[in-house]
């Protein structure tokens, strides 16, 4: 059989199973499995969290906590996103996390899903603002040491929403231009990787010492105890796994989803641990003067510059802001899809607006409108506090998490009634995912607990506050509204009515 007997084949089958969960391939499904993959990879993007907590990590732990945090979160991430491939394979759909929930939760499915879904949707909007806000810092950087722009909180809030028009613009075209500009940024982010750390290790004529870079520790935080100063600078490694589950709302769009998509998931991890921790170890070798790169508005910016010179300093800084920018987009397409499913369910007010399908590129457009907007409110903070962007990137972690983790939850407790997809852990399924759900439940209540002493309106971590904002506007909502008409994921139509549904947007095209 040839491949082109072969390709209808299986895109008859993903339309299929599709179907038997209940909705019409509303979506073009163009994306190969690499173009997967290369979503989730560009979301956690080693050259957007990586560096853009690089200075938060300096004054929380130090090198020693930058270089030994990494394969340690790694490795606790890697449990988690094994535990939601295995969801993922079962339920391949754009919902994701809600909609497991749903099918998972043996009492009250319609709640399990409900919350999830605006734990996922306020991580979702988190991990789109930090992700945009850090290249709008870089950028802000390299246009002040090229044209002193300096960096005061509005000239980068103004970046910030530039930036995030262009990403809504470049997610209005279409799929195909997404998936063709993901493939480009994995190996952007491998050779740019393998760039920075070349550069740094030959050109600087200083280097650290190895036991500078692993074993020194270093707090400015404000806090005496080194145990609670090393648990907060794991959010420097924790904030960047983030965004993996994109390749579960890609799972539409994905050719062979079923298997794919839980191979983007769990790939994107091992291939950004092992990379991430190369860029943080090479970084952290060419530090030249540690008091000053800790003080700059972007230490790595000035640690770039300090080692490499001036020109030098501002290539690497392009090849980084390229990387971010990236990151950005594809955290922009993940977010409209998860606003797309969960509004197609009328989970969101103004569903019936926000679920709407562009007949001409089969995107999402107005959801992709929504998650830009929703970042950039998240990131205004920023304009009176200077510490905000760590909230953001705090909250951006626990909503994601407890998402991820809640399906994973309640598929323990299903035990050997849960149906596998054709990718699953086996054995390893129960171990795997106990581990995960510990370790969430521990960096949720780590990452709300505040991050400098003393406690001030300027030091405040406001994460508690927005993620209590959330959960008590989703928890009212359903409690007054929702828990009388929200059901949880719906079922579009019969299979005559979802061919229609399909037809209709053919003919649109």
């Amino acid at each position: 059989m040839s491949a082109d007997e072969i390709a209808p084949t299986q895109t008859d089958a993903d339309q299929k199973r599709l179907h038997e969960l209940g909705y019409a391939q509303e979506l073009r499904r163009n994306m190969s499995g690499f173009s997967n993959f290369a979503v989730s990879f560009t979301i956690i993007s080693i050259l957007s969290g990586c560096l853009t907590l690089y200075g938060y990590g300096m004054n929380t732990g130090g090198p020693v906590l930058i270089t030994w945090g990494w394969p340690f979160v790694g490795v606790m991430t890697l449990f988690v996103g094994l535990a939601m491939a295995e969801v993922c394979s079962s339920f391949p759909t754009a919902g994701g996390l809600y909609y497991w929930s749903a099918k998972l939760a043996p009492r009250n499915p319609a709640a399990w899903s409900w919350f999830t879904g605006w734990f996922n949707f306020l991580g979702q909007v988190a991990v789109t603002a930090g992700i945009d806000f850090g290249a709008a810092l870089f950028l802000n950087a390299l246009i002040d040491i090229q044209w002193g722009w300096d960096t005061r909180p509005w000239h980068t809030i103004v970046l910030l929403a530039g930036i995030l028009i262009v990403h809504g613009l470049l997610n209005s075209f279409g799929v195909r231009l997404v998936a063709l500009l993901n493939n480009v940024s994995v190996w952007w982010h491998i050779i740019g990787v393998l760039l920075i750390v070349g550069v740094l290790a030959i050109a600087p004529s200083h280097h650290q010492s190895a036991s500078f870079v692993f074993t020194h520790y270093v707090n400015n935080t404000g806090w005496s105890s080194w145990i609670y100063v090393a648990l907060l600078g794991l959010l420097l490694a924790q904030y960047t796994f983030t965004g993996y589950d994109a390749s579960a709302h890609m799972t539409e769009e994905t050719k062979s989803a079923a298997v794919a998509g839980p191979r983007g998931i769990v790939m994107s991890i091992v291939v950004s641990l092992v990379a991430g921790w190369i860029l943080l170890i090479g970084v952290t070798f060419a530090i030249q003067h540690y008091t000053t790169e800790v003080g700059a508005t972007v230490p790595p910016a000035q640690i770039f510059i300090d080692a490499v010179g001036n020109t030098g300093g501002k290539l690497l800084l392009v090849v980084v802001i390229v990387a971010q920018l990236f990151c950005g987009m594809s955290s922009v397409t993940a977010n409209s899809r998860m606003i797309y499913a969960f509004s197609r369910d009328g989970a969101l007010p103004g569903s019936a607006f926000w679920h709407k399908v562009n007949p001409r590129t089969r995107t999402p457009t107005n959801g992709v409108w929504l998650a830009a907007a929703g970042a950039l409110i998240l990131a205004l903070p920023y304009l009176w506090n200077s510490v905000a962007y760590y909230a953001v990137t705090s909250i951006a972690v626990i909503g994601l998490y407890v998402a991820y983790v809640i399906p994973t939850f309640l598929r323990l407790r299903l035990g050997a009634s849960f149906n596998r997809g054709p990718w699953h852990l086996g054995r390893w399924s129960r171990p795997i995912g106990t581990v995960a759900v510990t370790w969430v439940a521990i960096i949720t209540i780590l990452f709300m607990l505040p991050t400098a002493s003393p406690i001030t309106w300027k030091t405040f971590n406001y994460t508690v506050i927005a993620v209590l904002v959330v959960l008590g506007f989703a928890g009212i909502y359903w409690l007054v509204s929702a828990r009388h008409w929200f059901t949880g994921p719906k079922v579009q139509g019969t299979a005559e009515e979802l061919a229609a549904i399909e037809s209709e947007l053919e003919s649109l095209a």
